[in-house]
């Protein structure tokens, strides 16, 4: 099956082949069907140089930003690639390596992010403008980068990608 250039994908091998001297496996779209993917792993299975095989294991990823525990599950690099679908390979890849939970990931993109800034100073600068009105001859004397730097310190994290800065809220 030909697969999109930029859709995440799995490597699936065969254990009895790899253990046998052979190099035998398939490429796999994982954002489609887990049944689909099962199937693909079957038929990959009957295709081996090993008779009988019955053993795999997913031995490489692309397009999922090197997010994938050794001994992954269908199911979780399923739900990894759906995630990264719709969030975007780098910025998903950042929140999941921070995480290192498909769950708590999925919970900071939907309730904590906050946007993307030039930087976390811009930030800071955008929740006080947000919050309050500061007058004109006070505004000079608000240090925005000391104010950031306190607020990341504890209650938000950011991450750069692709130039932007992305914050989020702890829980």
């Amino acid at each position: 099956m030909d697969i999109k250039e930029g859709v995440p994908k799995i490597y699936v091998a065969c254990l009895e082949a790899y253990n046998s001297g052979y190099l035998h496996g398939v490429w796999i779209d994982a954002t489609q069907e887990v049944e689909q993917i099962y199937k693909e792993i079957s038929e990959m299975l009957k295709s081996s140089p090993v008779p009988n095989a019955e053993e795999w294991e997913i031995h490489d990823s692309e397009y999922m930003g090197n997010t994938l525990p050794e001994y992954t599950s269908v199911e979780e690099a399923h739900e990894r690639a759906l995630f990264i679908m719709e969030y975007g390979e780098d910025l998903s890849s950042e929140v999941l390596k921070y995480t290192c939970d498909i769950d708590h990931a999925k919970h900071m993109m939907e309730e904590c992010y906050h946007g993307e800034y030039d930087s976390e100073e811009d930030y800071a600068r955008q929740f006080y403008d947000d919050c309050m009105e500061i007058p004109d001859h006070l505004a000079y004397y608000i240090d925005y980068e000391r104010i950031a730097r306190d607020m990341f310190m504890s209650d938000y994290v950011s991450f750069r990608v692709n130039g932007m800065t992305h914050v989020f809220h702890v829980d």
